[in-house]
């Protein structure tokens, strides 16, 4: 039972690192192409109107994949300072 809170909290974590990260990096992307910019709930759950399941599931996915990746990238440089 332990584990699976503790797998819970990392998954909070990670999603709102890697939504943060994708937003971040979202927003800067179109405000070069002069396209409208997304909410961050929308990059943390998926589009506003959409009632599909999937899309939140494959938004927190990307989320934690990315999340993962930029903590780790940030750790590898931390360490070769």
């Amino acid at each position: 039972m332990d584990e699976i809170a503790v797998l819970t909290i990392f998954e909070i974590i990670f999603n709102f690192i890697g939504a943060s990260f994708r937003w971040i990096f979202g927003n800067l992307w179109r405000t070069m192409t002069n396209k409208p910019k997304y909410a961050f709930k929308e990059y943390l759950n998926g589009a506003k109107k959409s009632t599909e399941y999937y899309d939140k599931l494959l938004h927190g996915t990307s989320n934690v994949i990315v999340g993962v990746v930029v903590t780790l990238l940030i750790i590898l440089m931390v360490i070769m300072l």
